[in-house]
């Protein structure tokens, strides 16, 4: 019997936050609950916050990566919510009534997370329910070269 648990996820249009849904989404499809898909955009960010924006629109620019995501993810139906704030705050707040809050654990350049600080690191201290962090896969590493004796 389904027990309907809620998984919120956010998403940014970043490799961790595609990661974090498709993650969410088999989890979703496991519990029989269902995922709710969260983009957090920003006004006073240059692009919005979001990864790879442009010129456009931000809220037009979260609302396009979201679509996109959801879309790719294939059967589980999700339900997709685009707000504006800061990250951390979005997140948290989606996630107050949720049984789960999945997050990539990196999704923008090492150097606006140290000027920005950490979503991933805010959300885990702040979330009121647990929080999956789905890591972002790293290129394989080089075999150790042989020491000749």
């Amino acid at each position: 019997m389904p027990n309907n648990d809620l998984i919120v996820v956010g998403v940014d249009g970043s490799d961790g936050g595609r990661r974090a849904l498709q993650w969410a989404a088999q989890e979703a499809a496991s519990r029989g609950g269902t995922v709710q898909a969260v983009t957090a955009w920003r006004w006073d960010v240059p692009g919005g916050g979001l990864e790879g924006a442009g010129e456009e629109d931000p809220r037009q620019r979260a609302s396009d990566i979201l679509e996109r995501e959801v879309a790719s993810v294939g059967k589980v139906p999700v339900a997709c919510e685009v707000r504006e704030g800061r990250p951390a705050d979005v997140l948290v707040a989606a996630a107050r009534d949720a049984d789960l809050l999945v997050l990539g654990s990196r999704g923008h350049s090492r150097v606006w997370q140290a000027v920005l600080g950490s979503v991933t690191e805010e959300c885990v201290r702040r979330a009121t329910c647990p929080v999956v962090v789905i890591p972002v896969s790293q290129p394989a590493a080089r075999p150790p070269t042989p020491v000749p004796r």
